[in-house]
């Protein structure tokens, strides 16, 4: 952990060293955040309210996802830039070091720009939460659906790294696990249809930490099985990260 510390304040001070620059790729990441806020805002001013949830609803699970993408993004950006590393012959480097590989790519890039984000989704939730009945356990249930919604789009990144191993390039179709799921986390996924939310709940378990436990803070459910559904999306964690390391076995030196 203390060397993961190093590691942030090392990627803190290096980006904080164009300062005007830094800000102004930040600012670019809430704008572009912002322009999917306003698209869902002329839709609900259009029809008030999607799906049977309100708009207080609506906003609060695009709140919820846009915060866990952002988060996972910051701290998963070294799996994202994982072709840069195969490509550049830079991942031969971290093989002969005496630390942990995923450590190492983890550590390699931190992207604080990415707080304008955050920041977005920090601002929506101070607009939904006075409509939300803060009970201890309601607290505790959406600190636990963004924790769990930031590790799982981290492994989302990890599974896009893990199949660089064998495509050399990063696949862009993969970036519908990541940019997409932001994308369409901007409403209940129930919205998409039953089909789409079998398959975000079975095989990538996005609804997990976004639908079931929304069903419980807005007295949908009442069986507090939903309020922990969050918890075993964390089981994707398992193949992606298995993935990964099947992958590395099988890499082969650039030679450069």
């Amino acid at each position: 952990m203390k060397l993961y510390a190093k590691y942030f304040s090392m990627h803190l001070k290096s980006q904080m060293q164009y300062k005007v620059s830094f800000f102004f790729t930040t600012f670019g990441q809430f704008l572009m955040a912002f322009s999917t806020l306003l698209s869902i805002t002329f839709l609900l001013d259009r029809f008030g309210g999607v799906g049977g949830f309100s708009r207080e609803e609506i906003m609060l699970s695009f709140a919820i996802i846009l915060l866990a993408y952002s988060v996972g993004e910051i701290f998963g950006r070294g799996f994202d830039r994982f072709p840069i590393l195969i490509g550049n012959g830079g991942f031969d480097r971290i093989l002969v070091r005496p630390r942990s590989v995923i450590f190492q790519v983890l550590a390699s890039q931190i992207n604080f720009s990415r707080v304008g984000v955050a920041v977005q989704a920090v601002l929506i939730f101070a607009y939904v939460i006075p409509g939300i009945d803060l009970t201890p356990t309601n607290i505790f249930v959406i600190v636990l659906m963004v924790t769990c919604g930031s590790l799982l789009f981290f492994s989302f990144f990890v599974l896009y790294a893990a199949v660089t191993f064998f495509t050399l390039e990063g696949l862009e179709f993969m970036h519908l696990l990541t940019s997409g799921a932001r994308e369409h986390g901007r409403l209940p996924y129930s919205v998409y249809g039953e089909g789409v939310l079998k398959f975000l709940t079975f095989v990538v378990p996005l609804a997990l930490v976004q639908y079931y436990p929304l069903l419980y803070l807005t007295g949908r459910e009442e069986n507090f099985f939903f309020a922990i559904t969050p918890v075993f999306s964390l089981l994707f964690l398992i193949p992606c990260h298995a993935f990964f390391r099947f992958g590395q076995k099988r890499y082969k030196s650039t030679g450069s």
